[in-house]
């Protein structure tokens, strides 16, 4: 196992060396950053959670909320936002390759195609509630959280824009003033040559001032090994046998190149992250305080490969029959900014703001190899996915103004304004047999400017109707504009006068024997109100039951050819209880749901009657239905802790009326005539959503055995069982669906007597168990049968890892 250093290691290790001399000049009295031991954990009862946009008790706010700390997320190993499944009810994440982003969906509310441009996700994510727009920034590292908090449901009436399905807030460490100089660090190795350097430092400047500077590295070799061709390509007699039972001319013939199938290099499914905070806290009085931060991550890793289901016969599962050589640069830049002024004894004003600028390019095999060439121009595929730039600029303001103290009414009014511009050039070359074949088909998406402009205002009230009663109200109007400026579609002309060649990305399609195959310039601009009703009674110190109704609503807009779409509106019924027992050491929270959409939007890459491709999108009529029950059981002494998180969702059917098509599967069935696509079509009318199993059940214990130094070792399993779920809303057989499993996580810690330092071992997927996340099945074979692909979450990982606190 090797260790390869890059310059933010070094960097690091110079943190914590100069750290180390900082620390070792301060008093013994100064305040350190150490462990939590279990003897000085808060009651369960006492987490707070800012999902009213004020601070208040978890077990006493009337959401359906899964609020997860800083510690948990070490032990956990969560990176990134799709490691926070496991932990939550209903959550699912979906890797996509070609994009490299993960897509989210919750309590079986998602969009798979949700990652370019044009579409915006059901759940929406915050960083110190700064919105985060784009499906990117779901695959950012996750670097130096206070906590995170998934607030289940729609959450229209305060976070707004594409929070249908719900929200997910992520609080980063703030600079402490007063606690002095202090942090932590960690160092990591493990299989496939994981490395990973992680550190904090708080900065106390002056009695006013403070600052806090974290960076984090991560990094692991690919997953996916490369097949040799040699073996599997025919012999020269048999691809000339091949090629000219296909009809080809004899003087044209060439051999296979089998040098254009990758056998080195960097892999697909590998990691290399890395990101940088600097924050900084001034409070200049009681009443006034102001957090700014500065954020950059950059990932110079590689996309999640589609695996075929059924390897071919001699061939590793993770491996594939690569001919696009996987590339991955994307970086980008953040500042957030909250400042909060107490006016009075009664009143606060808030202000945050947000900026964020995103880069990225990629390059991605998307054919997988399923298909052997028996040629050079026949029966195989060569189809490269290349995001030759994407770039994502995005700005926000927020002001609140809210009541504060004990009132029979507490209130808050807001003001929300967001603006988007977008660009980008995505190549799809799809050649026959090998790029040395001839054209099948290949486009060129040029989008120069995709403008999206979100303005809203809100207010929402709690009246107090007793000390147990509560009813609260609450309200926003929302409007979106979304303007796509010189869109271009370029597909290829079939003009004989041109080399067929897959475009580079150095080409102007103009000139390469491209033509305009669709105008993309339209206009999408709608308003909607939503709404929160909601009565909560107060049941004990710290317990409570709740009711409410409120509604979502999912901007619509435009997209391919310049059509658009609707929005999609979401009415939910609730009732939940926060209940805790033992003195605040064991805590149950659940809740039941049932949510009715209207045009819930479907998405997904398909052909139009011209031959052209494109992203399309469409509206399911009728309702679409949900229906659920979840439930988080928390316990912890001195020395334990459990959680028990279910899910339940036996209800998740798709509206009526619905023709689907989508060019990632193999679908019989011939459109109806009032289709304005040429796939060939599925009737989806009462399917069941994707990712959402009927039960989900995540069972995690830890035990602190105290040793006779003073020190503790606590050994620690985290298991998770979900039923079958079906990987799109086709509800295609065996190859669409993920069937029934079950996966586990070990870890043993050892913490030091003083809480200074620990060492962790750890085993991910234990049984080394294949999940798919997602399927895509297009491929016929030689023997009619379609081959599916997915991608699949890691296989078995280890490692150890040692922390420290100063």
């Amino acid at each position: 196992m090797k260790l390869r250093y890059s310059a933010l290691h070094i960097a690091v290790t110079a943190v914590f060396a100069s750290a180390a001399v900082h620390a070792a000049g301060q008093q013994a009295s100064q305040p350190t950053e150490k462990a939590p031991s279990a003897s000085k954990v808060k009651n369960l009862d006492a987490v707070q959670v800012t999902a009213t946009k004020r601070e208040t008790p978890l077990q006493k706010t009337p959401i359906a909320i899964t609020a997860i700390g800083g510690d948990t997320l070490d032990k956990e190993r969560v990176m990134t936002v799709q490691d926070l499944t496991k932990l939550v009810p209903g959550l699912q994440g979906t890797s996509q390759g070609d994009h490299g982003v993960v897509t989210l969906t919750l309590r079986g509310i998602g969009n798979d195609s949700a990652k370019t441009e044009y579409a915006d996700p059901e759940v929406a994510t915050f960083v110190d509630g700064v919105y985060t727009p784009r499906a990117e920034a779901a695959a950012s590292l996750l670097l130096d959280m206070d906590s995170v908090e998934v607030l289940r449901g729609p959450q229209g009436t305060l976070w707004g824009r594409n929070s249908t399905a719900g929200a997910i807030s992520f609080n980063t460490v703030k600079p402490d003033i007063d606690g002095g100089f202090y942090g932590n660090g960690s160092i990591g190795l493990g299989n496939y040559n994981q490395s990973g350097v992680r550190a904090a430092v708080n900065l106390p400047i002056s009695s006013t001032f403070a600052m806090r500077v974290a960076a984090v590295h991560e990094q692991h070799d690919g997953y996916v090994d490369y097949q040799n061709p040699v073996g599997q390509i025919p012999t020269l007699a048999q691809q000339q046998a091949n090629y000219l039972a296909s009809g080809g001319d004899p003087a044209n013939f060439q051999p296979i190149d089998t040098n254009l199938f990758v056998q080195k290099g960097q892999k697909y499914n590998s990691q290399d992250q890395s990101a940088a905070r600097i924050s900084a806290r001034w409070r200049p009085s009681d009443s006034f305080l102001w957090d700014l931060s500065y954020e950059y991550f950059k990932d110079r890793g590689t996309p999640g490969m589609n695996l075929m289901q059924h390897p071919r016969a001699g061939q590793d599962f993770w491996s594939a029959l690569i001919d696009v050589a996987p590339y991955l640069d994307r970086s980008s830049h953040s500042v957030r900014s909250r400042m909060d002024w107490v006016i009075n004894d009664n009143l606060e004003l808030t202000y945050v703001a947000g900026y964020s600028r995103y880069s990225g390019k990629s390059d991605f095999d998307q054919d997988g190899g399923v298909n052997v060439p028996t040629s050079f121009t026949t029966n195989g595929v060569y189809q490269e996915d290349r995001t030759n730039h994407s770039n994502y600029i995005s700005s926000s303001h927020e002001f609140n103004l809210k009541s504060r103290g004990d009132n029979t009414v507490d209130w808050i009014l807001g003001a929300y304004y967001e603006h988007e511009n977008n660009n980008m050039r995505f190549d799809i070359p799809i050649m026959n047999g090998t790029q040395q074949g001839t054209v099948s088909w290949q486009g060129s998406f040029i989008q120069p400017e995709e403008l999206v402009t979100a303005t809203a205002a809100f207010a929402q009230a709690t009246w107090n109707m007793s000390d147990s009663w509560h009813l609260t109200g609450g309200a926003r109007w929302s409007h979106d504009k979304r303007e796509n400026r010189g869109g271009v579609n370029w597909g290829w002309a079939y003009d004989p006068a041109y080399p067929q060649q897959p475009i580079s990305p150095g080409q102007q399609p103009g000139d390469v024997g491209f033509a305009i195959s669709q105008h993309n310039d339209a206009t999408y601009s709608k308003s909607k109100p939503t709404w929160l009703l909601r009565i909560n009674h107060d049941v004990g110190a710290n317990s409570m039951i709740y009711a409410s109704v409120s509604t979502g609503y999912k901007s619509g807009g435009t997209q391919d050819g310049g059509a658009l779409y609707q929005p999609e509106t979401l009415t939910n019924y609730e009732i939940g209880a926060k209940l805790a027992f033992l003195d605040g050491h064991l805590t149950w929270n659940s809740a039941a749901y049932y949510e009715v959409f209207k045009n819930y939007q479907l998405s997904a890459p398909v052909t139009y009657p011209d031959g052209s491709h494109g992203l399309g999108f469409s509206n399911v009529g009728g309702k679409t239905k949900v229906a659920g029950f979840e439930s988080e059981l928390a316990w912890q002494s001195t020395n334990d802790r459990a959680n028990l998180v279910l899910s339940l969702i036996p209800e998740k059917k798709l509206g009526t009326e619905k023709y689907a098509a989508s060019n990632d599967y193999y679908v019989p069935t011939i459109c109806p005539p009032e289709s304005t696509i040429s796939n060939n079509c599925m009737d989806i009318s009462g399917n069941d959503l994707p990712h959402a199993p009927n039960v989900s059940l995540t069972a995690i214990y830890e035990h602190d055995f105290v040793l006779s130094s003073g020190g503790r070792l606590t050994p620690r399993i985290s298991a998770q069982y979900q039923s079958a779920q079906w990987l799109s809303w086709f509800n295609f057989g065996a190859g669409d669906k993920q069937k029934a499993y079950a996966r586990g996580d070990l870890s043993l810690r050892y913490t030091e007597p003083g809480d200074k330092w620990y060492i962790n071992a750890y085993v991910q997927n234990v049984s080394d168990g294949k999940v798919k996340s997602n399927a895509a099945g297009s491929t016929l074979l030689a023997d009619g049968s379609v081959a599916f692909t997915s991608q699949y979450l890691p296989p078995r990982t280890y490692g150890v890892q040692f922390g420290f606190w100063f």
